[in-house]
């Protein structure tokens, strides 16, 4: 038993493992960032451009309810089209927002490799400082026979 454990916290324990599961806390965050974007600022301006309709409440009816008096037999079906345009809209703007991001971290980490390969290679020795060493590394030598 505490060899399953071992193995499971050498797991869990491993970097992509918990660059995923950090990956996924901020994705949940991330998309409900977007969620409210979506329904707190671009719906409620698409509602108004459509003439205030409120395309969470727009499907279209299957079936209608079966009603005695008040009380409801057998519930409507619905197709709750609305909602799903919502969810397209909700998704196209994260994929967007993902896209620009991606690109945004593609295009400095282009910057960063143009700056490496424009960077001058160090010189090469002069023959002077190339004799200097080979005497430096003699002396060495010499020092410790010594």
């Amino acid at each position: 038993m505490a060899n399953f454990f071992r193995e499971f916290k050498e797991f869990a324990m491993r970097g992509n493992v918990i660059d995923m599961a950090v990956g996924v806390v901020i994705g949940a965050a991330f998309g409900k960032i977007v969620s409210s974007l979506v329904n707190d600022l671009i719906m409620p301006l698409v509602g108004v451009a459509t003439g205030g309709m409120n395309f969470t409440d727009l499907k279209w009816v299957i079936q209608s309810a079966v009603m005695n008096g008040t009380e409801v037999i057998k519930p409507e079906v619905t197709l709750n089209w609305g909602a799903w345009v919502q969810t397209v809209v909700d998704f196209l703007i994260v994929a967007f927002c993902i896209f620009v991001m991606v690109k945004f971290i593609n295009r400095m980490r282009k910057l960063r490799q143009a700056e490496e390969e424009a960077a001058p290679a160090p010189a090469e020795p002069t023959k002077e400082e190339q004799l200097l060493t080979e005497i430096r590394d003699l002396l060495r030598q010499q020092a410790e026979k010594k």
